[in-house]
């Protein structure tokens, strides 16, 4: 049976400059408003993403030849919490840096690779993923959206739901299938899709807060080049299942409260209650547990390993972390009390997003699936 084994992380020399170098530019040019710092990744800033790309924060670990600055896997994710743990607003980039980019470079053709990659790494080109569809829920296997040739052309035509960014993207990377006739894990491709693209609409789905992060998309008989497909025709599921891996262990699985959880202890300085010192306290040990967690998983993803049902579990851990935070916080906290006021609004903005933390690179329900399958339990 395989199980969790956490291991000293060793952490690149650089590591306190880059956190300094951070930390200066979202000081100059980050988000201000502590709602919009909770649960950051989502929120967009174009001007920050270019920012980031400008200092060389975006593409981190790619090839220079395609605008990347070969660095390693630890300097990224050392950029990566101090972004999430200031709430900087990263959200326009953050799908096309976390794994968009990285597919593309493994699978992509030239003519992929040289038009989105360096432009990802520059802060100029956002992504998002085509995965989930109308009446599937969680069956991402149930895809009805379609590809098929036409000469030299793609046509596809379907729709994708619950699509993180897409408004702000110029391309998408989407699961559709190529065999006509095929059936669940089978027949299914992965195109790259601009967004600007004569066919493809794109609706809003606005949230409980009024914020618009998720949309649905539409494709009407799109035409795609040939060469928009990624990888090999017919491998769409094993392709997009890998890609999931890249999105379940960063420091995103537990870092989307942390701006609750800091202005907890603002907060609890001021009060006398050790009811809220031992809160803090136990909030503070289980981030260090999942921050150790997180970061051996990018330390043996810097050896070339696969830890993906190390990944799997830091996102099931740490989505029940983040999730928690703001339940536990307004159990503790008397908000009708003086100077509580941006403690309150983090805390009931978390409130309504945050049973979303769970689905997001798969239900708890299909993560549970690939951890017992891992352990050898089913």
């Amino acid at each position: 049976m395989q199980t969790f084994v956490t291991e000293a992380v060793d952490w690149p020399d650089n590591a306190a400059a880059l956190r300094e170098q951070v930390r200066a530019l979202v000081a100059e040019h980050g988000e201000r408003d502590p709602v919009r710092r909770a649960n950051s990744w989502t929120k967009a800033d174009p001007e920050f993403s270019r920012r980031l790309g400008d200092a060389g924060l975006l593409g981190m670990t790619w090839p220079k030849e395609y605008g990347g600055h070969e660095r390693s896997q630890l300097e990224r994710y050392v950029v990566i919490e101090e972004l999430l743990a200031a709430g900087a607003p990263v959200g326009a980039h953050w799908i096309a840096d976390r794994q968009s980019g990285p597919l593309l470079l493994r699978l992509g053709n030239e003519e992929l690779k040289r038009r989105w990659v360096p432009a990802i790494t520059r802060g100029e080109a956002f992504a998002c993923i085509g995965l989930s569809e109308p009446n599937s829920g969680s069956d991402l296997a149930s895809v009805r959206t379609a590809a098929r040739r036409d000469g030299d052309e793609w046509v596809l035509d379907g729709q994708k739901v619950w699509t993180t960014g897409a408004h702000v993207s110029h391309f998408m990377i989407a699961l559709v299938r190529t065999e006509a006739g095929s059936e669940r894990q089978q027949g299914l491709s992965q195109l790259v899709v601009p967004m600007d693209a004569p066919g493809v609409s794109v609706k809003p789905i606005i949230d409980l807060t009024g914020a618009h992060e998720f949309n649905e998309v539409f494709f009407d008989n799109v035409r795609l080049p040939a060469n928009a497909l990624l990888g090999v025709e017919g491998e769409g599921w094993r392709q997009a299942t890998a890609e999931l891996s890249l999105e379940r262990s960063g420091p995103e699985r537990y870092l989307s409260s942390m701006v609750l959880f800091l202005e907890l202890v603002r907060h609890a300085r001021t009060e006398n209650d050790p009811a809220l010192v031992a809160l803090v306290g136990r909030l503070a040990a289980e981030a260090w547990t999942l921050r150790l967690m997180s970061a051996s998983v990018a330390a043996k993803l810097a050896r070339g390993e696969d830890p993906a049902l190390e990944a799997t579990i830091v996102k099931d851990l740490g989505n029940s972390y983040e999730q928690a935070i703001p339940q536990l916080v307004q159990a503790a906290v008397d908000f009708g009390a003086a100077d509580t006021e941006v403690l309150r609004s983090v805390c009931f903005y978390l409130l309504q997003v945050s049973p979303s933390f769970s689905l997001r690179g798969g239900t708890r329900e299909i993560v549970k699936g690939i951890i017992a399958r891992g352990l050898g339990l089913r």
